[in-house]
C-alpha cells in the first residue's frame, strides 16, 4: 500500500465522511460547520451548526441531513436553510453522533448513551430510525456507543460499530425499517469508531486510539490489511474518489474538546486501494 498523503489539514475535528457529487463532505465537529472538498483539496464550507456536526446523508430530493450532537436532533439543509427534521432528545439519552442514511432517506443515528468526556461509566443505549418524513423512533436497544454504521448493497443488512464493546454488530433490515437477527459480524479487540463498506464485503475501521490505525477486516474479523498512526487517532474513513478507490482518512490528535486549541488537531489523508466502496453511505 502506497503511504498515505495530506489532502486537507489545519482542521478541529473532522468526523462523518461522505463520498457525494464529486467531493468528500463531512463535518469538522468543534468548527461547528459541515465541510465539502475536492480531490485537489480545494474546500467550502458548506454550513455552520451551532450545537457540533457529526454524521450526514441525504434525502432523496437532495436535501442534506445533519446530525446536531448536543441538542440531540437532526436537521434538514435545502441549500439555503437549516431547519429541525426530527427532535430526538426523547429516545437519545446523550450526545447523537454517527448516522448511515438510506436509499429511501431513512436515517439510522447512534448515539452516546453516557458523558464519554466527563468519564462516567460506560452505559448501554439504543439506535434511532427516522423515516423521511421525521417520525422517530428506537429500533436497536442494548448497544455499547453505536458509532459508524454501513448498509450493504441489497439493502438488507445494517452493520454498526459499538465503540464500547469493540466489535461490529450485524443487524437484518425489515420493509418498514425495523430491524431484528442481531449477530456479531466482528470481533476486532480495538475499539472501532468510523466504518466503510467495500465491494468485497469486508469493511474498513477506524480506530479513535492515539496513536490510533486504520483497519480492514473481514467479516469475522480477519485483519486483511492495517495503517498505523504514531501521533494521531482514527476517528473515520470513507471510500470514494472517481472510482471508489479513493480512502479518505479523518485523523485527529484528540478527540476531547477540552483538549483541542484550535485549528490543526485534525486532519484528512488519502490513499489508494484495490477494492472500491459499495453500499451507503
Amino acid at each position: 500500500m502506497s503511504e498515505p498523503t495530506i489532502l486537507l489539514d489545519g482542521l478541529m475535528f473532522p468526523e462523518g465522511p461522505r463520498w457525494h457529487d464529486g467531493r468528500l463532505w463531512f463535518s469538522d465537529m468543534h468548527a461547528r460547520e459541515v465541510v465539502a472538498v475536492d480531490e485537489s483539496g480545494a474546500r467550502e464550507t458548506i454550513v455552520e451548526v451551532p450545537n457540533d456536526p457529526s454524521g450526514l446523508g441525504w434525502l432523496p430530493d437532495g436535501d442534506l441531513l445533519v446530525v446536531s450532537m448536543r441538542d440531540r436532533r437532526l436537521l434538514r439543509f435545502d441549500g439555503t436553510t437549516l431547519q429541525e427534521h426530527a427532535d430526538l432528545s426523547p429516545l437519545a439519552p446523550f450526545y447523537c453522533n454517527d448516522m448511515v442514511v438510506d436509499e429511501r432517506g431513512r436515517a439510522y443515528v447512534g448515539n452516546f448513551g453516557f458523558d464519554l468526556h466527563a468519564g462516567e461509566t460506560l452505559a448501554s443505549t439504543n439506535l434511532i430510525l427516522v423515516e423521511p418524513d421525521g417520525r422517530a423512533r428506537e429500533v436497536a436497544d442494548d448497544l455499547m456507543f453505536p458509532n459508524g454504521a454501513v448498509i450493504t448493497p441489497d439493502a438488507q443488512t445494517l452493520i454498526v460499530a459499538e465503540s464500547g464493546a469493540q466489535r461490529l454488530t450485524a443487524f437484518a433490515i425489515g420493509a418498514d425499517g425495523s430491524l431484528s437477527d442481531r449477530r456479531i459480524w466482528a470481533e476486532l479487540g480495538t475499539v472501532p469508531d468510523g466504518i466503510s463498506l467495500d465491494a468485497e464485503g469486508s469493511i474498513w475501521v477506524a480506530v479513535p486510539t492515539t496513536p490510533g490505525a486504520f483497519v480492514h477486516v473481514a467479516e469475522g474479523g480477519e485483519v486483511k490489511q492495517r495503517i498505523e498512526l504514531e501521533e494521531h487517532g482514527g476517528f473515520a474513513c470513507m471510500l470514494g474518489g472517481d472510482d471508489g478507490r479513493t480512502l479518505f482518512l479523518l485523523e485527529a490528535r484528540t478527540s476531547n474538546p477540552a483538549e483541542i486549541e484550535g485549528p490543526g488537531n485534525g486532519r484528512i489523508r488519502t490513499v489508494p486501494v484495490d477494492v472500491p466502496r459499495a453500499g451507503w453511505p
